[in-house]
């Protein structure tokens, strides 16, 4: 076990009448404006967050470069770390958002075009601030060459890498991906489940748990989580490091503090 199980606050931004704002869908889809990301931020640092994660999740679909000034503003008004994710494709554009105050990046989508992006990253800013965003999805069809697991059903998928915020599948193992990555330089692992992101019914605790063994480096779990029960798994079904959780925490269902609370009651630690 970690020296203690951290939570963390994600706040999927999109760019809505030309105001930044944190939305929130169901399987990457059906977007639904929630607020300002930088109220967010606030309310989620005075709640005991760890971390948080932005992610302009239709950045690299669009073209649009990542949001600068919102890393600017977000680390302006709070101290907890945080990475910014979506769009950044460049040396430059990573330079950008650590030089407005992120401490991290995530990369995606430009990883998977181009691997080597992930070396030059790590070499150029070092591992700890390079986020390596993994969305994936099960299939079931399996082929050759592929990782195959048992899933909650007692059927066999396997974990299939997804880019441009879940809208093409690519064909690429995403376990073997997430070791290539740590390989190339990343510091940490951010897998997502497609299947289940927004769902509200928990993890993929079958692909957290898999990339969690098969690397050394931190993993947070992400996609689905609605109740501490889910956060609990994340930590002691599949060995994640972080647990990340987006609308449980923006509809005020429940508090970062209320989560840490029920960690502790069952045994895990967390920081105060």
């Amino acid at each position: 076990m970690k020296d203690y199980a951290k939570i963390v606050p994600c706040l999927d931004v999109k760019v809505v009448d030309g105001v930044p704002s944190v939305v929130k869908g169901v399987k990457f889809v059906d977007l639904k404006r929630q607020g300002d990301p930088v109220e967010f931020a606030k309310r989620y640092q005075e709640q005991g967050a760890d971390e948080l994660v932005f992610l302009d999740i239709t950045a690299s679909h669009e073209g649009r470069r990542t949001m600068v000034d919102v890393a600017r503003k977000v680390a302006d008004t709070v101290d907890i770390p945080f990475a910014v994710g979506g769009g950044i494709s460049s040396i430059e554009g990573i330079k950008q958002i650590l030089d407005a105050g992120a401490d991290k990046v995530g990369i995606n989508t430009a990883a998977v075009k181009n691997p080597d992006f992930v070396k030059e990253a790590a070499k150029a800013f070092g591992s700890k601030r390079i986020v390596l965003a993994v969305d994936a999805r099960r299939n079931r069809e399996i082929k050759p060459g592929v990782n195959v697991y048992k899933m909650e059903d007692g059927s066999e998928a396997w974990f299939e890498l997804v880019i441009y915020g879940g809208r093409s599948p690519v064909g690429i193992d995403a376990i073997d991906w997430c070791r290539k990555m740590e390989s190339f330089g990343a510091g940490e692992l951010l897998p997502t489940s497609m299947d289940r992101d927004g769902t509200n019914v928990g993890y993929d605790l079958p692909l957290t748990k898999a990339i969690c063994d098969a690397v050394k480096i931190p993993v947070i779990a992400s996609g689905g989580a609605s109740h501490p029960q889910h956060i609990l798994e994340a930590f002691t079904m599949a060995n994640a490091d972080a647990a990340l959780a987006a609308g449980m925490f923006h509809r005020g269902e429940h508090t970062v503090g209320q989560v840490k609370d029920y960690l502790e009651a069952k045994g895990i630690k967390v920081r105060r």
